[in-house]
């Protein structure tokens, strides 16, 4: 059976642990105040979508697809987006708490974080080169191996990147919050 194919829809408060969302390509698709902690959003398509004060916490992702698409003030704490369908993966956060939420091995050049929470996330063997943290927490997140060339960290605080085990040629940084480069030589800087 053929997905069904939903365009220019409104879904305002759609609560995913009651009724799951219909297996769907999704374009262009507005969702506000939606519930979809710990659904299954498997195989789900969204491309152009907008997801606004939703929870997507521990959502299982198995090949979704997630294209062009705008997360503003959601909770998607623990996502695993590796799991996802990586063909053509773009999106952007805005004011987004995303602790503990994996992109390993991931290629998502030019991704655009604002005000966002990254508390303990993953970004091991990940490019994102030309990516912007602005006003991000990174606090415990990981960077081992990364492609983080042209990445700017200027407004990013509480990260601790080690220059030796990742790429960060040409990378943006700023005062005071630059020593987390020196973070893994455990010296003090007064």
């Amino acid at each position: 059976m053929e997905p069904e194919y939903i365009t220019d829809r409104i879904f305002d408060k759609w609560d995913a642990t009651l009724q799951p969302l219909p297996k769907a390509e999704y374009e262009r698709c507005t969702f506000t105040g939606c519930q979809f902690q710990e659904a299954d959003l498997k195989q789900q398509l969204f491309t152009g979508c907008t997801f606004i004060s939703c929870n997507l916490s521990l959502a299982k992702l198995n090949q979704a697809s997630i294209r062009d698409t705008h997360f503003k003030d959601c909770k998607m704490l623990g996502l695993q987006f590796p799991n996802c369908n990586t063909f053509g993966m773009t999106f952007s956060f805005d004011n987004c708490l995303l602790d503990h939420a994996s992109f390993y091995q991931l290629k998502l050049t030019k991704t655009r974080f604002r005000n966002c929470q990254l508390k303990e996330a993953d970004f091991s063997e990940s490019d994102f080169s030309n990516a912007v943290f602005e006003q991000c927490d990174l606090a415990g997140a990981t960077f081992d191996r990364s492609v983080l060339e042209k990445a700017d960290f200027r407004t990013a605080v509480n990260y601790a990147i080690n220059p030796e085990k990742n790429r960060i040629k040409k990378a943006r940084f700023s005062l005071p919050a630059v020593t987390g480069l020196l973070a893994h030589y455990d010296i003090k800087i007064d």
